[in-house]
């Protein structure tokens, strides 16, 4: 499968050198100057800085949901208020309402097509503006641009569900383009995604098993190659488990980011790979 040409130019600095709780609070001038911030809170939450713009991805900011539990990592500690969500599909663990109330009131959602109504009926007037994008549509936030991509995973809010949303990745560009893949599994046109300089990317599950629209380590370290991703964060893994499954394929849960590592090292040796813990923190600098 082709890929596309690695991303030149930047380089990792500071791989959890900063805890969560510690992160940011510089609003328009917290990032500049060929940098770029993030801090992964478990799963697939991400606080991403870029260009002095905050964007957080699929909020899921408290420690159970349903029958997962949080095993791992504190409960995240934003710095502020963000600029923007941007929700990539319905699933519950992507699409938390009670997490989203406890963002300000009114804090710009970003969904994808056909998930405003449902949001809008859940959450009311809290809802505030809620912009839907379908692959290739863009948005302007604060100084980068949101264009949702293609994801390839089930567009239901529940297996049975009528609630129906395509799932959808991010582009985000701003000093870096940065790689949101939101929950996919690999499709052809990932190399039309690239070069990325920054790829956060799914690499497991909450459970000992994946379905079919999901990344195991070394699919994910695939994907990566296609899109030519000059550094890359393991994200959507070793943070929630089923009650009652610790014991349970334990390595389906801790060891996801250390195998994509070490696959992408093999397939995509020009990718930087930085694992994080959830609440550590990274720096990506324009070199």
């Amino acid at each position: 499968m082709p890929a596309a040409p690695a991303a030149q130019g930047w380089s990792v600095a500071g791989a959890g050198a900063r805890p969560a709780a510690g992160y940011g609070g510089r609003h328009g001038d917290g990032t500049g100057d060929g940098v770029v911030a993030l801090t992964w809170h478990g799963h697939s939450t991400v606080w991403l800085e870029d260009s002095g713009t905050r964007l957080l991805t699929d909020p899921l900011l408290r420690d159970r949901l349903a029958h997962l539990r949080r095993r791992r990592g504190p409960l995240p500690r934003l710095p502020g208020a963000p600029d923007a969500v941007l929700v990539s599909h319905l699933h519950a663990d992507h699409l938390d309402f009670p997490s989203l109330r406890r963002l300000p009131t009114r804090t710009p959602l970003v969904v994808p097509a056909g998930a405003a109504r449902l949001v809008r009926r859940v959450l009311g007037p809290a809802a505030g503006t809620c912009t839907e994008l379908s692959p290739g549509e863009q948005i302007t936030i604060g100084r980068v641009t949101v264009r949702a991509v293609p994801a390839h995973h089930h567009p239901g809010r529940g297996p049975w569900s009528r609630q129906q949303a395509p799932a959808i990745g991010y582009l985000i560009d701003g000093q870096a383009r940065t790689w949101f893949a939101g929950d996919t599994g690999l499709f052809d046109e990932m190399a039309d995604l690239g070069p990325v300089d920054l790829a956060l990317i799914p690499v497991g599950g909450w459970g000992p098993t994946l379905g079919p629209g999901h990344l195991d380590p070394p699919a994910a370290a695939e994907a990566v190659r296609r899109a030519g991703a000059a550094c890359a964060v393991p994200i959507h893994y070793g943070t929630f488990w089923p009650i009652g499954c610790d014991r349970i394929r334990p390595d389906r849960f801790l060891h996801p980011g250390d195998d994509f590592a070490r696959h992408a090292t093999a397939v995509a040796p020009a990718t930087r790979t930085v694992v994080l813990h959830p609440g550590q923190s990274v720096t990506v600098r324009q070199s």
